[in-house]
């Protein structure tokens, strides 16, 4: 399988025990969704627009996708999925992306380049900044490449003081002294391809592992999940 798809069933499996994740759309949800088809099918997912317990048959095109509000166990409005679900932490994990990530876990997804003039102008904060304090754990699903990890952020948009573990297409990253470390690498990836692929010196820990090759039911399950489109 690919890297990126290792990726996502490497993030599924740490939905395995979970009670309840709050996602994006792309990757982060595909993993959600392979989480409940594979290992948890109890897992309550959380959607920004305000959806609880959304039960989608396809990889939603964004939050606002109907088929989340339709398959929902509640819907309720933004102030409240931020100001009562996920302000008072009652949400267990959340699952994050973006365009820069530092050393410290810190994300942006606000601009690359000057703020003032910019090269790209991203999609910005959005509920970032909330659910990264908000939530109890966060997971940063991410690719591994130098313009990604950097050694400094174009712009911080969202801080990195809860983040967990940060899974991207060649391994597995955990904080460790305030500083991520590479703790795991997927099948066929070396620890010299990572470190590469970092925008600066990365901390690797004593003990590599290496993440566990995919099932045969985490296949087929991702493959079904695709082609449903």
């Amino acid at each position: 399988m690919s890297g990126p798809d290792v990726q996502t069933i490497a993030a599924a499996r740490t939905l395995a025990s979970k009670q309840s994740c709050f996602i994006g759309v792309g990757r982060p949800s595909t993993a959600a969704l392979l989480a409940r088809m594979v290992h948890n099918p109890d897992l309550v997912l959380v959607y920004e627009s305000g959806t609880i317990g959304a039960k989608p048959h396809r990889i939603p095109l964004s939050i606002g996708d109907g088929e989340l509000a339709e398959t929902a166990d509640a819907v309720v409005s933004v102030p409240e999925m931020f100001d009562y679900w996920i302000g008072a932490g009652r949400i267990q994990v959340a699952f994050l992306g973006a365009a820069q990530i530092d050393r410290h876990a810190n994300l942006n997804s606000t601009v690359i380049g000057d703020y003032e003039h910019p090269k790209t102008r991203l999609p910005g904060a959005g509920g970032a900044p909330e659910i990264a304090i908000g939530c109890p754990e966060v997971v940063v699903i991410a690719p591994h490449t130098r313009r990604t990890f950097v050694e400094k952020l174009d712009f911080r948009t969202t801080a990195g003081g809860h983040t967990t573990r940060v899974i991207t297409d060649l391994g597995v990253l955990e904080p460790r002294e305030g500083e991520l470390t590479l703790t795991a690498v997927h099948p066929g990836v070396t620890v010299a391809q990572v470190r590469e692929a970092t925008g600066w010196e990365l901390r690797v820990a004593d003990a590599i592992t290496t993440t566990d090759e995919p099932t045969e039911a985490e296949r087929s399950a991702l493959q079904e999940l695709i082609a449903r489109g």
